[in-house]
């Protein structure tokens, strides 16, 4: 065979298997795009690229116009500590007892070791006065399998909970949403939840809060010992 013909055998040759791999590649296309094989496609695979939402860098960013609203500013608000003035206004929550008969045991553990006591326990027996130790309005009265006859106290300005808790009963006529005065009696102690009998007291606790929280809402516990004696 000459070197002319060794030619034409090689083009044709070629011809006819680009024609066979266009034919058949045309067919593979078009059954990748029926709706049987998209239904099989999975999606991580038929998921598109990621476009880019970036303006054009020929246009003014100020001239581009959105739809998205004005969300205005985070609410920041945060709880906030007792001042000093209303820290001198406070009342030992319990008849008969000094300041210098309590005890600071707000960072005892409780549970086994698994959390911290955040109150204080005023020891008294059964049946003695418990007053309000600050004024404010009855949120809650509650009884719950650990503390036994509760009371929230909301403070005036909405931002403190005085917890009153273990109590043996409740003062007459008290009910939610009645304002109270700073030394008001609210009830008496006992060993009501899951208190001692042997050992009755009142578990006090201060809480503070936002205007908007709900009592029963997590709070920032502060310890009352050094509000109610001064140190």
């Amino acid at each position: 065979m000459g070197l002319v013909d060794r030619i034409l055998t090689i083009v044709i040759t070629a011809t006819l298997t680009s024609a066979v791999w266009i034919i058949v590649g045309g067919s593979l296309i078009e059954n990748a795009t029926g709706e049987s094989q998209r239904a099989a496609t999975r999606p991580a695979e038929a998921a598109p690229s990621p476009v880019s939402t970036a303006p054009s860098p020929s246009l003014d960013p100020e001239q581009i116009e959105t739809d998205a609203p004005d969300a205005g500013a985070l609410d920041t608000r945060t709880a906030q500590g007792l001042d000093e003035a209303q820290a001198r206004q406070l009342l030992v929550p319990v008849k008969n007892i000094r300041p210098g008969d309590l005890t600071d045991t707000f960072s005892d553990s409780r549970a086994g070791g698994s959390r911290l006591h955040e109150a204080i326990d005023i020891m008294a027996p059964t049946g003695t006065s418990v007053v309000a130790a600050a004024a404010g309005v009855v949120e809650k009265l509650f009884r719950s399998d650990a503390g036994g006859n509760t009371v929230y106290v909301r403070s005036t300005d909405g931002q403190t909970i005085y917890y009153y808790a273990h109590l043996d009963e409740y003062a007459e006529g008290l009910k939610e949403g009645q304002r109270i005065r700073r030394g008001q009696r609210l009830g008496t102690v006992g060993s009501s939840g899951n208190a001692s009998d042997e050992a009755p007291h009142l578990h006090f606790a201060i809480l503070q809060t936002t205007e908007d929280a709900e009592w029963w809402e997590p709070a920032t516990a502060l310890n009352p010992y050094p509000l109610l004696t001064g140190n």
